[in-house]
């Protein structure tokens, strides 16, 4: 038998920490290797490319099309490291006031499985919903976890622990997160530039 359980949503990048981390990756990888930069050609076609379709796959994963297993084993523990101090310095205390006041609390971030887990991974989240890579070409999306589709990994959370979610509110930052705000009975914007709450 199903059950209703008050359910706090959180966003990653840019809600709860400043830098996007997909972003801030492929950036640290520039930083640690010569392989990225023989990509560049298809990077810019690839930016092009968003430009013309903002919520196309495509574009994204050629835009990452430099990444190897071998880079994501040598390159994230540390990235993560350095990146758990963008995150802003009110988010992991509010993830824990939500989940004591007895509601389950999940993340939901398009990010990828190679990185958001463990960089959350001291949080506490009762779920932590991303985006799932190949994990022999970690470029390549398996199910990206953007837009609409933070919806449908929610609703298939719930499915798979035999819940009704009533999202009693969601924190987020960029429109792109408006499918799961809207089914929100309060919707929290922050500001990702200075961490704050946006003002109404």
């Amino acid at each position: 038998m199903l059950k209703k359980e008050e359910v706090v949503v959180f966003d990653f990048d840019g809600t709860l920490s400043g830098e996007d981390s997909n972003v801030g990756f492929v950036k640290y990888c520039f930083h640690k290797s010569i392989r990225p930069w023989l990509f560049l050609p298809l990077i810019g076609v690839a930016m092009i490319g968003r430009h013309l379709n903002i919520g196309g796959i495509w574009w994204r994963q050629a835009s990452r099309r430099f990444l190897t297993a071998d880079m994501v084993k040598k390159f994230a523990p540390d990235f993560i490291k350095q990146h758990k101090r963008e995150r802003f310095g009110w988010s992991k205390e509010q993830v824990a006031k939500e989940h004591d006041e007895g509601r389950k609390v999940i993340l939901v971030s398009a990010s990828p499985d190679y990185l958001i887990p463990a960089l959350v991974k001291d949080m506490k989240f009762d779920a932590v919903l991303c985006s799932h890579m190949n994990t022999k070409k970690p470029w390549k999306y398996e199910f990206m976890c953007w837009g609409p589709n933070k919806v449908v990994a929610m609703d298939e959370w719930a499915k798979q622990n035999k819940i009704i979610p009533h999202v009693v509110r969601s924190y987020a930052d960029s429109p792109s997160d408006m499918p799961l705000m809207e089914i929100a009975d309060e919707q929290v914007w922050i500001d990702r530039k200075t961490g704050l709450r946006k003002s109404a």
